[in-house]
């Protein structure tokens, strides 16, 4: 069973193209949503996360403090580096198990969606690795279209965030277009069949 990553810059339409994937029966991993449910139910990590920041990194509810640790971390980079270091291993741990569940219905591949995919480390666990690529003037458009609250600044600090379009694309294995010129089924498709024999 092939391990395929899938990874792009916020508003590439990493989404989009799991959901064409999934439509055509491939299981996804969307680690981002793992992370929130495994920070709120693995009790290795909660440990980890109370006596790395405090009792105020969860909620009453038991739920993570997501306004709390990001405001921890979001203009300190070594608190950031300390958060992902806890959470990003409890999060290839769940994927490894995932993935041998899925390994054995006999499916011929799947698919990790990451944002972070390089800079987690969690590429080191794939076969190949898929960029989906946009332009950042149409990907900025999209966030702002997508997420209303957000401010044109905001975008370009998340995109000064990640790692740079460039470098990504010259790591990927495979860089679908999805650039509002290209269409995107059709690359899919061809990838599936790829996939498919291996």
């Amino acid at each position: 069973m092939l391990r395929i990553g899938i990874t792009g810059g916020i508003g590439s339409g990493k989404s989009v193209v799991c959901r064409l994937f999934a439509v055509l029966g491939v299981p996804v991993y969307d680690a981002d949503s793992r992370a929130k449910w495994v920070m709120a139910n693995d009790a290795v990590l909660r440990e980890a996360l109370v006596a790395a920041f405090g009792a105020e990194a969860f909620e009453a509810s038991g739920q993570p403090n997501r306004t709390y640790l990001a405001q921890v971390v979001f203009k300190d980079p070594e608190q950031l580096t300390r958060l992902n270091g806890l959470v990003h291993p409890r999060v290839g741990l769940d994927f490894e198990q995932w993935a041998q569940a899925q390994q054995a219905t006999g499916v011929p591949y799947i698919l990790k969606e990451a944002a972070l995919l390089y800079e987690s480390g969690s590429y080191k666990q794939l076969d190949r690795i898929i960029t989906v690529f946009a332009p950042q003037a149409v990907r900025q458009a999209r966030v702002l279209r997508r997420d209303p609250h957000r401010t044109p600044d905001d975008i370009l600090a998340i995109i000064g965030k990640q790692m740079s379009e460039e470098e990504k694309l010259s790591r990927a294995d495979y860089v679908l277009r999805n650039d509002d010129e290209h269409l995107l089924i059709p690359q899919v498709l061809k990838l599936d069949r790829q996939f498919r024999q291996g």
